[in-house]
């Protein structure tokens, strides 16, 4: 007798993908509604469907604004496409120049869910040892790297990334605790054009980013100089230089 789940299977899995590819393409959260009309599906079925992802991670529910948005775990897979080799390869020289301009370490992060992901480390020669080796994950609201990503991200998604105070994690006692203080040192990161952390992740240690953004003008990754706190420096002329390589990798990625 001939097995017809996968072609029972098949309309589901294809309108999932679909809603995700839809919402990926959003500036933020949108309404189930708007989903069912641009995709022509019922809504009975993406309230569905809605809920399946959600129970995966994929979506989150903003219930006060009943919209929907992507979850930590359609993060998680943008950030496995970009640990792969093209975004490493691209940024690898220009992380290595920016450490040489500057005499400082620099490095190459990566979003994936609250955590940033390094993927490229360049350490300066005579500078501090860091704890941002290859592969090691740090709470994004807590970093330079982490906050250039969220200050460029719709604040609707922000929300649903920290939408209480048991979603920031603590380091050294330093750094945002509640939605409100993030949003507020998010404010001020978008209206000096980068953002900068102080001992927020290891004591002694400043770091200053600026976000990487593909076509779409999503910030994909963020590349940051790290250096220690009694090391006196022009923050202006600072952010120009990690911000023309911020630019020159976005560039190569379009």
């Amino acid at each position: 007798m001939p097995d017809n789940t996968a072609h029972v299977q098949v309309p589901a899995a294809d309108q999932t993908l679909r809603i995700l590819g839809l919402l990926a393409r959003q500036r933020g959260p949108v309404a189930a509604s708007m989903i069912a009309t641009q995709l022509e599906i019922a809504r009975s079925s993406v309230y569905h469907l809605l809920a399946t992802l959600e129970e995966h991670g994929f979506v989150v529910h903003i219930a006060s604004e009943r919209r929907w948005g992507l979850g930590t775990a359609a993060f998680e897979l943008a950030g496995g496409y970009t640990r792969q080799q093209p975004l490493a390869r691209l940024g690898r020289t220009l992380v290595a120049a920016l450490a040489d301009r500057t005499g400082e370490s620099a490095h190459l992060a990566v979003m994936t869910g609250r955590d940033v992901l390094y993927i490229v480390e360049e350490r300066a020669p005579r500078r501090p040892a860091l704890i941002t080796d290859v592969g090691v994950r740090l709470p994004a609201h807590l970093t330079a790297t982490g906050r250039a990503m969220l200050a460029a991200l719709p604040r609707e998604q922000v929300r649903a990334l920290y939408p209480d105070t048991a979603s920031f994690a603590d380091r050294t006692g330093r750094g945002p605790r509640t939605p409100r203080e993030l949003r507020e040192l998010l404010r001020a990161t978008r209206r000096q054009g980068y953002a900068t952390e102080d001992g927020e992740v290891t004591l002694g240690l400043r770091s200053m980013g600026v976000a990487v953004s593909d076509h779409t003008a999503w910030p994909i990754a963020a590349i940051a100089v790290t250096y220690p706190d009694d090391t006196t420096k022009d923050t202006t002329e600072l952010a120009s230089i990690i911000g023309a390589s911020a630019d020159e990798l976005s560039r190569r990625i379009r």
